[in-house]
């Protein structure tokens, strides 16, 4: 791959971190805040929503940090080596526990939240969907970087 594609994928995971983080500190609480105000009986969720969104946040900068550890190792001509083997078993891991997150957080506005669920619902379904393509094309890559990594080491112990 060539280093211009691996500076640019660099920014694009540098730009996505910093703007999510931006929108955790900022947009989040006040989220949370104006749901108290429109509905003063639901106040007693602000601080577990608060919680589950912050709790979802780490699996997500977790699997982005490894990415970016993915794309140095690229550039480093360490494509194929455990080090990247073990980035994508990472990455896959936060997929899944982003998307467990996400039906249990689906589950819990299903069941306790009065009034039109069917747009947090379909959200759910979105953003369970995603990070479900995200694991599982992680995981495929997983297998060959490793089928690829164990055949690069049987050649060594051959010569």
């Amino acid at each position: 791959m060539k280093r211009g594609a691996t500076i640019f994928l660099k920014g694009v995971i540098l730009l996505i971190g910093i703007v999510t983080l931006t929108l955790y500190l900022f947009c989040v609480p006040d989220i949370a805040s104006s749901d108290v105000k429109m509905n003063p009986g639901s106040a007693y969720l602000q601080y577990p929503f608060l919680l589950a969104a912050y709790a979802l946040a780490l699996p997500f900068f977790i699997a982005l940090y490894q990415a970016f550890k993915l794309l140095i190792y690229i550039d480093k001509n360490n494509t194929f080596s455990q080090l990247s083997v073990g980035a994508l078993k990472v990455i896959k891991f936060c997929a899944i526990i982003i998307s467990a997150f996400i039906v249990g957080g689906t589950f819990f506005v299903a069941v306790f939240l009065d009034g039109d669920r069917a747009g947090i619902m379909a959200l759910g379904l979105y953003f369970t969907f995603a990070s479900s393509v995200i694991a599982t094309f992680a995981g495929v890559l997983q297998h060959l970087v490793k089928e690829v990594v164990d055949i690069i080491s049987e050649n060594e112990l051959i010569v």
